[in-house]
């Protein structure tokens, strides 16, 4: 009851059946969906700036540590998107265990998620596409007033977005091949430039390189006066764990194309592991290539593959490195606003969001409105907030999220031991709360001004549950409507 009510499993499942999307999906198109979504600014650029404020080579084993949680994470949304195939994941794994305040929650946590990451990489790809063809940095640049070409490239993606999930995976897999093959351009030349100097020392000692003892390199300090921080050593690398942790959010989005899916119970959880195992070790292999090529006191944040190839004298491979950002971060935008298409739908379809929501578009069988509604919010965040204001953002509300997700393993396999489950997270339940324990612990990681805006964030989407979700919830109709029954009957 009240805040706490949950949904019926085969409540979710008999829905899902009757919803309005349609199954169009394969296990490739989910891989390529996962790929298109993982691989993108982490890859092109957060392994650069990490390795130079953070980690040093030692990003790599950021990187390996960020794959070992997400693995985890993964493990549970694909044991619950196997067993419950339904728009919404994580959203409706709570709302099915934990009870509508949780579901509320995670859900308004992803739609901050997606639509936070697709601002990032909106802005990422604008500078990205203005070195490439030497745009006016005023209109495409970080330092524009209004970045024009973030919002034109939400608009065209918006329009695939909508007019079909079979033509948005055909796009996105283009893409994908496009920039696996840069990835590997880069592994292939990449290692022939590697020198085993820049390596040593692997982890850089907790005060930077060149600080010579000053005061000024103190991270209090820098702190207190507004400077950017450099810290190193163990607490570097788990710092950069924590930020790069962003570059593998996104393989949860699989999980809310379930209802799409022509085999739900096979191809999902193909999806969300085979994407994540090709893309953590992408991951691997280029921050590593990227540390030998260059010392990484001199990495490049701004472009730092395409500066390293061009440093060893090998600019046509820098001018493939840019084309396949390009091709890689419009991927990932596509990805994302499809996802945040299914989450809104899901919420809506549930009463927690305006009904209008919840509702298919009747020839192009997407959730139109939605979809719509939240190319808006992330046209209006990417034209004006820059990037540094919004990535630490997207990884907290990745790592909230998979909290519920590990927590919910659990307790459905209490309430529901009968359920059909495809795939089964081995040890449970000491996995799913490692994994849980694991994700507090790169949430812990993160600043103290990303835990405030995520704490806003989080009183807003309160606020807004209490006035409308609350009293609009489909289970709530459904109690007042039996609470009506009951007084007539008495009466």
């Amino acid at each position: 009851m009240g805040v706490l009510r949950t949904l019926d499993v085969d409540d979710i499942l008999d829905r899902q059946r009757t919803g309005g999307l349609r199954r169009r999906l394969r296990g490739r198109d989910l891989v390529g969906f996962g790929i298109g979504i993982i691989i993108g600014t982490g890859i092109f650029t957060l392994a650069g700036v990490e390795a130079k404020n953070h980690a040093g080579p030692a990003v790599t084993l950021s990187f390996v540590i960020s794959a070992v949680v997400a693995g985890l994470a993964a493990l549970c949304y694909a044991e619950l998107a196997s067993g419950v195939p339904t728009a919404g994941s994580a959203y409706t794994y709570a709302f099915a265990t934990l009870g509508e305040i949780f579901a509320w929650i995670i859900g308004w946590d992803l739609l901050l998620e997606f639509a936070l990451g697709a601002a990032v990489v909106s802005r990422g790809w604008s500078g990205y596409l203005a070195n490439l063809l030497g745009l006016p940095p005023e209109l495409f640049g970080e330092d524009a007033t209004v970045n024009v070409g973030a919002v034109l490239v939400i608009a065209v993606l918006t329009v695939v977005a909508v007019a079909g999930i079979r033509q948005s995976a055909l796009f996105t897999n283009t893409l994908v091949v496009v920039k696996v093959a840069v990835c590997v351009l880069i592994l292939a030349v990449g290692v022939f430039f590697v020198r085993g100097a820049n390596l040593v020392p692997f982890v850089p000692p907790a005060r930077p390189p060149d600080s010579g003892g000053d005061v000024l390199h103190q991270p209090v300090v820098r702190a207190a006066l507004g400077m950017e921080q450099s810290i190193y050593g163990i607490a570097g690398m788990l710092t950069a764990a924590a930020v790069v942790f962003f570059a593998y959010t996104g393989f949860e989005a699989l999980a809310n194309l379930g209802e799409e899916a022509r085999r739900p119970d096979r191809d999902l959880k193909v999806g969300i592991l085979g994407a994540l195992g090709v893309c953590a070790l992408l991951y691997v292999g280029v921050s590593l290539v990227l540390t030998g090529m260059v010392p990484f006191v001199n990495i490049d944040e701004g472009a730092p593959l395409a500066a390293a190839f061009n440093s060893v004298g090998m600019h046509w491979v820098g001018a493939l490195i840019a084309l396949g950002a390009v091709t890689g971060l419009t991927s990932v935008m596509m990805v994302e606003l499809v996802t945040i298409g299914r989450i809104g739908f899901a919420m809506g379809r549930d009463g927690l969001l305006p009904k209008a929501l919840g509702t298919v578009h009747p020839r192009w069988g997407t959730p139109h409105r939605m979809t719509i509604g939240g190319a808006v919010l992330i046209a209006l965040l990417a034209a004006f907030v820059p990037i540094s204001e919004l990535a630490d953002m997207v990884s907290i509300g990745a790592l909230s999220a998979m909290i519920i997700v590990a927590l919910a393993v659990p307790v459905l396999r209490r309430r529901r031991p009968d359920l059909r489950r495809p795939f089964r997270v081995p040890l449970s339940p000491v996995l799913p709360v490692v994994a849980a324990l694991a994700c507090l612990y790169l949430m812990l990681n993160l600043d103290v001004l990303t835990w405030i805006r995520f704490a806003v964030w989080l009183g807003a989407g309160l606020l807004l549950y209490a006035c409308y979700g609350r009293r609009h919830s489909r289970l709530a109709e459904a109690e007042r409507a039996a609470a009506r029954d009951f007084h007539e009957l008495r009466d």
